[in-house]
């Protein structure tokens, strides 16, 4: 990301754009809107990284608490805990209805 803001920098520095104050205060404002886009966009990826993995770690436990609480009979084989921790409680859900109209798992 620095690379990115660096060549930025260069580019619009070797532009004429006008006087020193003028050119200097453009550079400015286009290098605070790049870094606001940044932020912006760091900052959905950072809760769309963190809502995912939350809901992968209630998947989980949820499919174990299932399984050793209750006796769900849901099996603990490696596509079952793949799909769990990708889409986490609602392939929980998915699994315990198949269960319950007594699709083979």
């Amino acid at each position: 990301m620095v690379m990115y803001l660096h060549a930025l920098l260069s580019l619009l520095l070797s532009f004429n754009i006008g006087s020193g104050v003028v050119s200097e205060i453009i550079i400015a404002l286009l290098i605070a809107l790049v870094l606001f886009i940044v932020f912006k966009m760091g900052k959905f990826v950072i809760k769309l990284v963190l809502g995912i993995l939350i809901n992968s770690i209630l998947g989980l436990l949820s499919i174990f608490a299932l399984d050793w609480l209750f006796g769900a009979g849901i099996p603990l084989t490696l596509p079952i805990l793949i799909a769990t921790a990708l889409f986490g409680l609602p392939a929980v859900f998915v699994f315990v209805i198949l269960r319950l109209f007594g699709v083979p798992l």
